[in-house]
């Protein structure tokens, strides 16, 4: 069991609150969102980014669809975020099933643009699953992608990272000896994919240091309303999915009210334990929805800015 969750839900929301933001002036906040499929989505999604912009992130980040799917709604998103809002778009930017030049072009046309921050990632296949199988005529890896990205223009590049090892490596040495040569490529900041306990974080985190990498790290947080969709996200990464969080959302298949607070308590609850070890920036998985990643930011002492022209 968590050493820091209460199961029977029974902590009190203000000594937290209280406590983070005593300590939690410097805490910097940064929100992913994916590209929408359908007009309702659309909708959805630039509620969502209103509703959160007041909490002035760092940035904001938009996915990139396995496979190069979402690759024109990613550029039109990023592109409105830019025209419409007073937010730092990052573009996410894969090497799957594309070509040097076609990569390139990508990353002149963000720049081109005004975008400076590209989150740099390897890709998954089109199915999302299976082996990767990069093209002969296209970048190999998150590393080429990089040192690709910094030729180009002086873009912040962030890349992500695996606190229980990516789930092709054959062991977290390997994992750290490919985020040193991302490093050395020019990659300043790591995203974590998500994880449910503070050690684990903290852990990779010692990892990191110890190796000699210097780099910031972030961790991605994801509150969990849906408990059967976060177990097929976790089986693609591989990610831990601890018991007493198994049992904290047994039998709610139906009560979708009682899911938003557990989500609300498990994500503040791991927030907490993460600052008392010195961690102040923190990366949401919003999946496109602002009303439970609003509320955790207000807890941690985010007060929402007045809007910008």
């Amino acid at each position: 069991m968590s050493p820091s969750l209460n199961p029977n839900l029974k902590s009190d929301l203000a000594p937290i609150a209280r406590s983070l933001a005593a300590g939690g002036q410097n805490l910097k906040v940064s929100f992913e969102f994916f590209p929408p499929k359908t007009e309702e989505m659309e909708t959805t999604l630039w509620e969502s980014i209103r509703r959160l912009a007041p909490l002035n992130p760092e940035f904001v980040s938009v996915t990139y669809g396995a496979g190069g799917s979402t690759r024109e709604r990613t550029h039109r998103t990023v592109k409105r975020i830019l025209d419409e809002t007073h937010l730092k778009p990052a573009a996410h930017l894969t090497c799957v099933d594309a070509s040097r030049e076609e990569v390139d072009e990508v990353i002149r046309a963000y720049w081109d643009a005004g975008v400076r921050h590209i989150v740099a990632l390897r890709g998954d296949p089109p199915s999302g699953f299976g082996d990767y199988k990069p093209r002969n005529d296209g970048y190999q890896n998150a590393t080429e992608l990089t040192a690709a990205i910094k030729r180009i223009g002086d873009f912040e590049v962030s890349v992500g990272v695996y606190p229980e090892k990516h789930p092709q490596s054959p062991s977290l040495a390997f994992d750290l000896d490919v985020l040193r040569q991302k490093v050395d490529a020019g990659a300043t900041r790591g995203i974590s994919q998500f994880f449910f306990e503070p050690a684990t974080f903290l852990r990779f985190r010692d990892a990191v240091a110890d190796a000699g990498i210097r780099i910031d790290l972030t961790p991605g947080i994801m509150p969990v309303t849906n408990f059967k969709g976060l177990r097929r996200m976790a089986a693609a990464c591989e990610a831990a999915i601890p018991d007493w969080l198994g049992e904290l959302f047994d039998g709610l298949d139906d009560d979708a009210e009682t899911r938003k607070l557990l989500a609300s308590a498990v994500a503040v609850e791991l927030c907490l334990g993460l600052e008392r070890e010195g961690v102040e920036n923190f990366h949401f998985y919003t999946l496109n929805r602002a009303d439970l990643v609003f509320a955790i930011g207000r807890i941690l002492g985010l007060k929402a800015q007045p809007a910008h022209a």
